[in-house]
């Protein structure tokens, strides 16, 4: 699991659901959720996505319905047989990816190249409340 650590910015609430906006350096990020305990505005996390949740966008332009989009740098890339793992970094945060290992080879991914890490509001959770 990856880890990234945030501040609570936003909460947009209906009956039971919530969109829950978050600073992380200088993106937002959104997650939705359906129960919301001990988190307020101001309340800082730790938030966690899976690995294979992050798709990864190389010269990504336009449109899309995924809520979170990351800019990052490929630190690592671990290209097997039917996997890649992709380590990428934002700022001072590294996380990891994995897709197949035929879109990778597709995308030519190269160490130090530019990616957006996208997911969707739906896959992000709160794993701790920092105190």
């Amino acid at each position: 699991m990856n880890n990234l650590e945030a501040t609570v910015s936003k909460i947009d609430t209906l009956d039971n659901l919530n969109i829950v906006e978050f600073k992380f350096y200088d993106i937002t990020l959104s997650m939705m959720s359906l129960d919301l305990h001990n988190v307020g505005i101001g309340t800082n996390v730790i938030l966690t996505v899976k690995a294979s949740n992050i798709a990864v966008a190389k010269e990504f332009q336009g449109q899309i319905s995924l809520a979170n989009s990351i800019a990052c740098k490929i630190m690592d890339l671990e290209i097997g047989k039917l996997l890649t793992s992709i380590r990428l970094q934002h700022k001072n945060t590294i996380f990891t990816s994995i897709i197949t290992s035929k879109s990778a080879k597709r995308m030519n991914l190269a160490l130090d190249d530019n990616v957006n890490a996208i997911f969707k509001a739906s896959e992000l959770s709160i794993k701790e409340v920092v105190i």
